[in-house]
């Protein structure tokens, strides 16, 4: 098991735990109603690449359709929309403590990434069959 791997499964469960029982997930950037397989992404807040203390932190990832993602986070105002989000969601002191542990090294072992796939592998089972899968 390695950080990959966690990363894609950890965006799979941001996904199918935010969807409703029939599979659809709104963006939380541009409020964009798809079902979770279908061109919606599990967008992280603080980038994964910048952050290994919340890289694979669920109160991190949620929810984001491919264009908030990819270009929306970069180019446009989507950054500025998760973080208003996150605010509304989580309250301004849990925002501001995740901004202020974003540098924040964490080193995780093979063993680690184990027991985190292993878990999530649960929950999202578990989410499968609340959508009907």
């Amino acid at each position: 098991m390695n950080r990959k791997k966690c990363l894609e499964t950890i965006q799979l469960l941001a996904r199918i735990a935010s969807a409703d029982d029939h599979g659809y997930v709104q963006c939380v950037c541009c409020g964009v109603i798809k079902h979770y397989k279908d061109g919606m992404h599990g967008g992280h807040y603080i980038s994964k690449g910048h952050s290994s203390y919340w890289s694979l932190q669920i109160e991190n990832v949620h929810p984001q359709c491919a264009s908030c993602n990819i270009m929306g986070m970069r180019y446009g105002t989507a950054a500025i929309e998760y973080t208003r989000w996150m605010q509304d969601y989580y309250g301004d002191d849990f925002v501001a403590d995740m901004l202020s542990k974003k540098k924040q090294p964490v080193k995780h072992y093979k063993k680690d990434y184990e027991d985190m796939y292993k878990g999530w592998k649960e929950l999202i089972k578990y989410h499968e069959s609340r959508v009907g899968e």
